[in-house]
């Protein structure tokens, strides 16, 4: 094991775990907002747009060679987690 390239290669994970924070601290900004104008608790689940989303990620990630197992599961994950804290945060108007 030549620990400087995996020193390089951690450092790059580093940099590309920074991005995805900063993509998630923008994403969780837009759902606040959406949530802010759902009427109804029910509408915090869209069972359509949801299967859109992983059909979509699916045919990407097969596009790109990459393996669609591992991000439909990531993208699930993102998803339910989001639920699961409009849930929490939703307030009756």
């Amino acid at each position: 094991m030549n620990k400087t390239k995996l020193k390089i290669a951690r450092n790059k994970v580093d940099q590309i775990d920074k991005k995805i924070f900063d993509l998630i601290k923008e994403r969780t900004k837009i759902v606040k907002y959406m949530l802010s104008i759902k009427k109804y608790k029910r509408q915090i689940i869209d069972r359509k747009r949801i299967d859109d989303i992983l059909k979509k990620i699916k045919n990407k990630s097969i596009r790109y060679g990459i393996d669609s197992k591992l991000t439909s599961r990531i993208w699930k994950s993102i998803i339910w987690s989001y639920v699961e804290f409009q849930k929490k945060k939703f307030k009756k108007k």
